[in-house]
């Protein structure tokens, strides 16, 4: 059984846990004025690269947060998990995304956890 740290609930079982894509994708400004194109690359286009991975989850049967996660998609080892806004643990620095700021998911809303 795969066990994911939860930042605020601590280890629980995977079943837990609900996947909610690539990590760290901010939506754009003036969307309105993106071409079909423009805003097809944004909702659809994503990495799906062999080896670490930023990822977002949301713990669905618990406290129904959302938070950042560092994934191995090979070993399905997670490397780390941070609360959204939180700083990322220093294996993130191995994606190359250094001193980034953690995003916010594009498609949640400004309070932590809220419903999609």
């Amino acid at each position: 059984m795969l066990i994911i740290d939860c930042p605020w609930c601590g280890p629980r079982a995977e079943s837990e846990f609900a996947y909610g894509g690539e990590g760290g994708i901010a939506r754009p400004g003036a969307t309105e004025a993106m071409s079909d194109e423009q805003w097809g690359d944004y909702v659809f286009m994503r990495k799906n690269p062999k080896g670490l991975h930023h990822e977002q989850w949301r713990h669905a049967s618990g406290c129904g947060k959302w938070f950042n996660a560092l994934r191995d998609t090979v070993s399905y080892r997670f490397h780390g998990t941070w609360k959204i806004g939180a700083e990322p643990p220093p294996a993130f620095a191995r994606l190359g995304q250094g001193a980034a700021t953690p995003a916010t998911p594009a498609a949640l809303p400004a309070a932590e956890g809220a419903a999609r």
